[in-house]
């Protein structure tokens, strides 16, 4: 009999009474393991703890947090192979992207080590002779954190780091589909030294779990990464309480192809940025909008590129295109390619389930051509390897049909024109701003966040993730 994953929950693993198991994409036959589903008692369990563990970690010394951070994210490194075939396994990315992705959780938390050393403040004259004032940031208190599936350790960890290396405590809930990467880092955190309550993980459903996380009053703040449906759930529970959130959401994401282009670097723009990790990215460029003058050329030169992109088991060597998270995706995937069609959109290549060795959810990466931006396939987020080209006619009605979305998370061009580069950065609607790059891509030392219903509050990673995880508070003191 397979053991179960567990929860951790004041510093102990607590078995519950069901178990989630989890499946590979790439291999349904294959079960990765099984994790415990905890309920709303555990969930209560976990907030107490937080709360008063709290009380004394809020007061722990920046050294400390130094030392804990900088070996949790140094066994994530020394295990970056280990952990990156079972995020591969789990969630169907291949194996590249999925050890870059541990790579990343490692520099996350060792970069958070740093920030925990550098808390910065002011010391102030008073306006008043004989009094100074103070300016210093301490910790929110108790963080509770909700992640996808797409990226299962990289964007814990960025959340996790933060709020530790500020003095917060943790009640963390990753995404049911993918607990492995989530467990495993956990386990990590659990032998770093950080005193009992501090961390606590619950595996759950987020109708259970979570909504008993945003209803409690014992939790300061919620930082939530999912879809936009699920994100006003979060900010209406919070909001009611008058609880801190932070919310990172969809995209509908462009990426304009100037005439004065270079079109190789174009075309690998749009290829890495709508289809690697199976277009299962938030920043995915889901909108290819190209000038007329070379439409068909970037089209043809495009069209080559996805046809030949090798879909296959995540951990298998050459593969490009993992498969698709689960079926409940692959099934809106190809939901979305019939929309498509049935807009009169041309499906120029893909969109067709595929069969492989093993049983998976394959899909043939899918192009459209002859899109309108008010085609449902460009209003909405996909999340799949589907991606529309869009005619414009200069970079005025480019960057108006970039715009022209909900979403303002990521955006690129691809042009050689200085002037052009300049307009587009200043005019573009998105949080992030790419040229000559893809739409999909960050740094982690620098903010992420968007505009519009892609993000609220204040924006992640980097020094700017203070300003979520940390309370400022004024002192007036007379001489």
């Amino acid at each position: 009999m397979m053991s179960i994953f567990q929860n951790y929950i004041d510093g102990r693993w607590a078995s519950s009474d069901a178990a989630t198991k989890n499946i590979n994409p790439s291999n349904t036959d294959d079960i990765v393991g099984e994790y415990a589903h905890a309920d709303k008692n555990q969930a209560d369990a976990a907030i107490a703890a937080a709360v008063e563990a709290s009380k004394s970690w809020r007061y722990s010394g920046i050294q400390q947090r130094f030392d804990i951070l900088d070996t949790i994210g140094s066994e994530i490194l020394a295990r970056k192979d280990e952990l990156g075939r079972l995020l591969a396994r789990e969630e169907g990315k291949i194996l590249p992207e999925a050890t870059g992705e541990v790579v990343r959780a490692g520099q996350i938390f060792k970069f958070f080590a740093g920030e925990a050393l550098r808390v910065q403040g002011e010391h102030l004259k008073s306006v008043r002779p004989g009094v100074e004032v103070e300016v210093t940031r301490g910790a929110v208190g108790v963080i509770g954190i909700i992640t996808p599936w797409n990226f299962p350790i990289a964007i814990p960890a960025w959340k996790i780091a933060p709020a530790l290396a500020y003095g917060n405590t943790v009640v963390f809930k990753p995404a049911e589909l993918v607990p492995g990467s989530a467990w495993a880092l956990s386990d990590i955190i659990a032998r770093s030294g950080l005193p009992n309550g501090v961390f606590n993980l619950v595996m759950g459903s987020g109708r259970e779990v979570g909504q008993a996380m945003l209803d409690d009053r014992r939790i300061d703040a919620v930082s939530f990464t999912g879809s936009v449906n699920t994100g006003g759930v979060v900010a209406a529970s919070c909001s009611r309480r008058g609880a801190k959130y932070q919310l990172e959401m969809g995209g509908k994401n462009p990426l304009i192809v100037l005439a004065d282009a270079d079109i190789d670097n174009a075309v690998a723009c749009a290829l890495n940025g709508a289809y690697f990790s199976t277009g299962q990215r938030c920043t995915a460029s889901s909108r290819l909008i190209v000038v007329a003058p070379v439409y068909d050329q970037f089209i043809e030169a495009l069209k080559s590129k996805v046809e030949n992109l090798i879909v296959g088991d995540a951990l298998a060597d050459g593969t490009q295109i993992g498969p698709v998270v689960d079926q409940r995706q692959l099934d809106q995937n190809i939901r979305y390619v019939d929309i498509g069609k049935e807009e009169g959109a041309e499906l120029l290549c893909g969109g067709e389930l595929l069969e492989r060795e093993t049983p998976g959810f394959y899909m043939t990466p899918a192009l459209f051509t002859e899109t309108s931006n008010k085609m449902q396939i460009n209003r909405e987020e996909i999340f799949g390897p589907v991606a529309s080209v869009i005619k414009a006619s200069d970079i005025d009605e480019s960057i108006s049909l970039a715009n022209d979305t909900e979403f303002g998370l990521s955006a690129g061009i691809c042009t050689t024109s200085l002037s052009a580069a300049t307009k587009f950065k200043q005019e573009c609607r998105a949080g992030m701003v790419m040229v000559n790059l893809p739409t999909a891509g960050v740094d982690y030392h620098v903010p992420f966040g968007g505009m519009k219903g892609s993000s609220y509050g204040s924006r992640e990673q980097g020094r700017y993730a203070a300003e979520f995880y940390t309370t400022v508070k004024t002192a007036y003191v007379g001489a």
